[in-house]
């Protein structure tokens, strides 16, 4: 009768490997077009959407500055906590293609519902050349702005967990796979990234400055329309992941079980934990994770009992008995989590940044010629530039001088590619405090300290040191940080772990706004840090000086938990024949490199019985 049950199953394997053959090859190089072009016209729409909106509150709305950024950050926090939401929705049964699409459409109602409002004059409030009693927007006309702000949130957080995962799901992201290529999908992401915030700053920006707000917000609703026709049009190429269920699910059924189990003893050899390949098949395309010994306690969810004993044939209750796979996932997200709060701080520090240098650009000369000059939201293309000019550098010619090193494919870790960038960012901040001290003395030499509207007669170009070093931060802690997080969360919650990157920005946008608020509110009304009008007679100098102290406090915070973080244990999944760097989820798979730190062992393994 077993016989008779292999033969069975045996025979439904080979019918579906002959349907898989039959089948048209998806995924590989040929896809990036339609999903790059996705991303290009979804990223162009984004930075021309936000580079500029700190101009848009403080110039059409007549919004304070510190009311302004701090709308910005609140807004940014939101739209970086729905990623959570749309990582979820993903992974458990919508599937990244579909989220993409939806959440694309619902980003382009946003953008036309503020490009309407920007177009009619009734949704704001009279114009105020002089910036000195101002009336500010009304209640009504914040609401059309707070509903187009939440729109585009809500959007974005389908977006961004998903794009980065489904470029991932086209390709062989195992270990192996990885060092074959000569790329790094990361890299060149934030390249095409960067190319396409570089077109929006420079393009969009101008329009927004020069030809008015309603071509301004306009464009970047076409373009995201066309993002979503191009996404749309490769369909048939691509290669999708179908959803195993919730993973927030699966993590909460291994700590059900371990307390359920808590007064269990381990056994002594942890071969006799709970293994299950099949059932494990689906979440782990890549490989098995391999048992570690951190956290042991959790160990417990994976203890066969006498009783889950008896029938091994039977699929297990899984809020009673886990398999050693899905333990290993929750140990993977706890280790992971506080190098992933590393991120937090530098938002912090940061996430005003951007708004306090349009508003610093602003006052300062801005001309390339006596015809021409440069707009303050613009600026921001010097470390678009290094970023883009930096990945293809790292690429070619760090990464194989490190290799010379270490050995390694990628030349360096991601965790010290993140501790490289915190130190780089650092040097950036107090650059930027050396410089505004420079612009205020001028202001001070022309007696201009008083006139919030006065172009101060020193070069814009002066901040052009701080860009560049914030973009080349970025290189190392932005890409670091987000390779870091998905290479090591587990390969089915890779939305999820994308999502975590996300929620470092949210929640370090929503600690910026408290300590923007914060300083505002404690340093006075006449010597104010951050004033509302005339950041001449402020001291955001001394702001920049105050947030190179938070940084300083988090880089020794970060080397603590890097010097003590264990890299996942995976017994690593590689088949014998690819073709245009194609996985086939269901085809026979022939070996499986045991890895755990620098140890390598290689067997053959054969899925038969």
């Amino acid at each position: 009768m077993e016989i008779e049950k292999k033969a069975k199953k045996s025979e439904e394997m080979e019918g579906e490997k002959e349907v898989k053959r039959s089948e048209p090859r998806r995924g590989g190089i040929r896809t990036l077009p339609f999903i790059l072009a996705n991303e290009l016209c979804d990223r162009f729409a984004s930075a021309g959407f936000h580079g500029n909106l700190i101009s848009y509150l403080t110039q059409e709305l007549n919004m304070p500055l510190v009311s302004a950024s701090n709308t910005l950050t609140n807004f940014g926090g939101t739209s970086s906590f729905t990623p959570l939401i749309g990582a979820i929705i993903a992974d458990s049964f919508a599937g990244r293609f579909w989220t993409i699409t939806v959440a694309s459409l619902i980003f382009e109602l946003g953008l036309v519902s503020i490009t309407v409002s920007a177009i009619l004059p009734h949704f704001r409030p009279p114009p105020c050349p002089t910036q000195v009693n101002c009336q500010e927007a009304t209640s009504s006309q914040l609401w059309i702005l707070y509903i187009s702000l939440l729109l585009t949130s809500v959007g974005s957080g389908g977006i961004r967990p998903c794009v980065v995962p489904f470029s991932a799901d086209q390709f062989d992201m195992t270990k192996t796979g990885v060092a074959s290529r000569k790329w790094n999908l990361f890299n060149w992401y934030f390249f095409s990234m960067g190319l396409a915030s570089l077109s929006a700053l420079t393009i969009v920006v101008y329009i927004q400055d020069n030809m008015g707000w309603g071509w301004g917000l306009g464009i970047p609703s076409i373009a995201m329309l066309i993002s979503i026709i191009a996404f749309v049009l490769g369909s048939p190429l691509y290669k999708t992941v179908k959803p195993e269920g919730s993973p927030l699910v699966r993590l909460a059924q291994v700590i059900a079980a371990a307390v359920k189990k808590r007064n269990k003893a381990l056994p002594e050899d942890p071969k006799l934990l709970y293994h299950n390949w099949e059932l494990d098949a689906p979440i782990a395309l890549e490989g098995m994770l391999l048992h570690s010994d951190q956290y042991k306690w959790l160990d417990k969810a994976a203890i066969v009992t006498e009783e889950e004993a008896r029938d091994p044939s039977t699929t297990p209750d899984l809020w009673r008995l886990a398999t050693v796979h899905r333990v290993e996932e929750l140990k993977s997200i706890i280790r992971m989590l506080p190098i992933w709060a590393s991120g937090i701080l530098l938002i912090t520090s940061s996430s005003h940044l951007h708004s306090f240098v349009i508003q610093q650009a602003r006052t300062m000369d801005r001309h390339l010629s006596p015809s021409f000059q440069i707009s303050p939201a613009s600026m921001s293309i010097f470390s678009v530039l290094t970023m883009m000019s930096g990945v293809v550098l790292y690429d070619r010619f760090f990464v194989p001088f490190a290799r010379r090193f270490t050995g390694k494919p990628s030349g360096i870790t991601s965790l010290q590619r993140m501790g490289i960038g915190f130190i780089i960012n650092i040097i950036a901040t107090v650059v930027a405090a050396l410089i505004e001290m420079k612009r205020k003395s001028v202001a001070a030499r022309y007696h201009l300290l008083d006139d919030p509207k006065a172009i101060i007669p020193i070069s814009v170009f002066w901040l052009v040191p701080q860009y560049f070093l914030h973009g080349v931060a970025e290189i190392f802690m932005s890409v670091g940080h987000l390779e870091f997080l998905f290479e090591q969360s587990p390969e089915s919650m890779r939305s999820s772990a994308t999502a975590l990157y996300c929620i470092t920005t949210a929640i370090g946008n929503y600690l910026g706004t408290l300590l923007v608020t914060l300083v505002h509110k404690y340093t006075g009304n006449e010597r104010n840090w951050l004033p509302d009008r005339n950041l001449n007679r402020g001291g955001l100098d001394y702001y920049y000086f105050l947030v190179t102290v938070i940084q300083l406090v988090n880089l020794v915070y970060y080397f603590i938990c890097a010097w003590f973080y264990t890299y996942k244990p995976v017994a690593e999944t590689t088949e014998r024949n690819k073709e245009e760097d194609l996985e086939q989820t269901n085809e026979h798979i022939s070996s499986y490199n045991f890895k755990d730190g620098e140890e390598e062992e290689k067997r053959g393994f054969t899925k038969v019985e």
